[in-house]
């Protein structure tokens, strides 16, 4: 009988180390894998680098300054400082396309079951993602926790960064970045961006917080309307309520850039008739290459330019109607003839959960697309970057 109950406790002592191995598994599995996978199936790529161009055309790409107007790469568990066979943008990769500035776009809610229209906010996948990914609990009910999170992750990596990645948020900053980039050319600067005004939960004393933190884009709308107004794929798409007309006069007295990326047609309409600066579209279409109704119109195109704003031109195939670098120069062609080259820009959406052409490392396919679509060395330049540079230039602080 004693040998029995030996047996048993010896049984159940290995059953317990067991379970404990099971639940250690399970947990490695839930909040360590499962985020790279997301990410990898989320963020895929079509074609993996490297990316061939011509020796000539490599030395015209490196000689550019080159900004970007949309990355979400801080949604997800990745270590930016690192470089990853996953996703689309980490400051490796960065330097090694020659990017000066990237807009890192911090996105706090998105509906489950995303449709191009008809969507509400009953819905958050952002929740499980914050929750699998570990995010402090503070970010489990509070949208704007969620944007000032991830932009701490942001902050974190300039600090780590032994100087090779800066935060830009004055004019000063960027007159800085432009000079210490001749001597160090590695050097890669990062703006803060948030995309949706969900974010300010209804208070527009919010936009002081989120400038406090650093960001210095502000989107109008993401995937459903608000209580600011109204958005292309929401259930009204209305215009500006009171509380956005506040919003985007609180904004432009801090000197925030506008974007009405995602924004429905009469947000865009009534944005653009109250502005006192230039507003962007950080990542878009346009109809005359890829008709859909997330794409801007000929009329919305105008009427962005007629600011001194920029159309960032999107890489994904809704986008762009094409899956390679000349479906996305085709679209910037457009732009540029209907309302010059001064008003187009890089708006890729990396890391935005689309499927790429290629990652970051592969715009020197664009360069070579725009020289392809007969853009002179000039107007590439203003394209791949100083078109942006020139906006910022004229909404920052000095």
């Amino acid at each position: 009988m004693a040998q029995r109950k030996q047996r048993c406790r010896k049984r159940g002592s290995c059953w317990g180390w067991i379970r404990i191995i099971g639940v250690a598994i399970t947990l490695y599995l839930v909040f360590v894998q499962l985020p790279m996978v997301i990410d990898q199936r989320l963020n895929a790529v079509m074609h993996p680098p490297p990316y061939a161009v011509s020796p000539a055309m490599a030395k015209v790409h490196n000689s550019l300054w080159i900004a970007d107007l949309h990355a979400d790469s801080l949604l997800w568990h990745r270590d930016l400082s690192q470089r990853h066979p996953r996703g689309h943008v980490d400051l490796p990769r960065l330097q090694q396309a020659n990017v000066a500035l990237q807009a890192f776009t911090v996105v706090t809610q998105i509906p489950s079951n995303l449709k191009l229209a008809g969507n509400d906010s009953r819905s958050d996948d952002i929740l499980k993602l914050a929750l699998i990914q570990r995010w402090p609990p503070s970010t489990w009910n509070s949208l704007l926790e969620r944007a000032l999170y991830q932009a701490k992750q942001l902050q974190q990596l300039a600090a780590q960064s032994s100087g090779e990645f800066r935060l830009v948020q004055t004019q000063a900053d960027l007159q800085a970045l432009i000079q210490d980039r001749k001597q160090q050319p590695q050097l890669t600067a990062g703006i803060l961006g948030l995309e949706g005004v969900q974010a300010l939960q209804g208070r527009v004393e919010n936009v002081d917080r989120i400038y406090a933190a650093g960001f210095r884009m502000l989107g109008l709308a993401h995937f459903f309307d608000t209580e600011v107004g109204g958005s292309v794929h929401g259930l009204r798409q209305g215009g500006l309520t009171a509380l956005g007309r506040q919003v985007v006069l609180r904004s432009q007295q801090q000197h925030l850039l506008l974007d009405l990326a995602h924004s429905s047609p009469a947000v865009i309409d009534e944005v653009v008739a109250m502005s006192t600066q230039p507003v962007v579209v950080s990542h878009t279409g346009v109809q005359g290459t890829c008709n859909n109704l997330r794409n801007l119109s000929d009329s919305q195109i105008r009427a962005i330019a007629d600011t001194g704003g920029v159309i960032g031109i999107g890489f994904w195939s809704t986008a762009v109607c094409g899956e390679d670098a000349g479906a996305i120069a085709a679209a910037i062609r457009y732009t540029a003839d209907l309302v010059g080259v001064n008003h187009v820009s890089l708006g890729s959406d990396f890391d935005g959960a689309v499927q790429m052409p290629f990652d970051v490392t592969g715009l020197p396919l664009i360069t070579a697309a725009l020289q392809a679509e007969g853009f002179t060395p000039d107007e590439i330049g203003k394209i791949m970057g100083l078109n942006i540079l020139r906006v910022l230039k004229n909404v920052l602080l000095p």
